[in-house]
């Protein structure tokens, strides 16, 4: 599993740090930067799967490797 994130529709609300701080972080504009694009174990691919769900934009998504 990788966590996909579109920085051109992010609209910088910064839910996805909130949820998963380990993994996202933001850049200066607010815009999501993926810091760990691998989940490691099922706890971390929750947290993966939850910023998905709570993302205003729909700009994270998780693909299947």
């Amino acid at each position: 599993m990788r966590i996909i994130a579109r920085q051109h529709t992010c609209i910088g609300s910064g839910q996805c740090v909130f949820t998963d701080p380990d993994a996202f972080d933001q850049d200066d504009n607010g815009i999501v930067q993926v810091i760990r694009p691998v989940p490691e174990n099922a706890e971390q691919e929750a947290l993966a799967q939850e910023a998905v769900s709570v993302c205003p934009s729909r700009s994270i998504s998780l693909i299947e490797e």
